[in-house]
């Protein structure tokens, strides 16, 4: 039992520093709305998708259709916006980043009567 005991806990030591360092890069990431108003039919999401993840950074792309946008979040020590919007310039869209603010000042101005 003992030995049972050295060796989880050996196990636990040697993975945590891991586990913190994935924690420390995910903490690091930034996510950006880009608006893709070219988007005019639903293959269309799929091709500007494909041109976001070959972005070295881009941890995770997603478009919309109905939406025109584009949502990708990435590591900002690899890529930056503009990396981002040429990619999809590239592919033949115009990408406009969206002004970031927090979602309650959004709406917050359409509550108000």
């Amino acid at each position: 039992m003992r030995q049972l005991f050295i060796s989880l806990f050996t196990a636990l030591v040697l993975v945590n520093p891991f586990a913190v360092s994935h924690a420390a890069q995910a903490a690091n990431l930034q996510t950006v709305v880009l608006d893709v108003p070219g988007m005019t039919c639903r293959f269309c999401p799929i091709t500007v998708r494909k041109a976001l993840q070959k972005v070295p950074g881009v941890v995770e792309a997603r478009s919309d259709f109905d939406s025109k946008t584009a949502t990708v979040t990435f590591d900002p020590a690899r890529t930056t916006v503009q990396d981002l919007t040429t990619a999809v310039k590239n592919a033949g869209y115009e990408a406009i980043p969206r002004k970031t603010g927090t979602r309650d000042e959004g709406r917050g101005a359409r509550e108000k009567p």
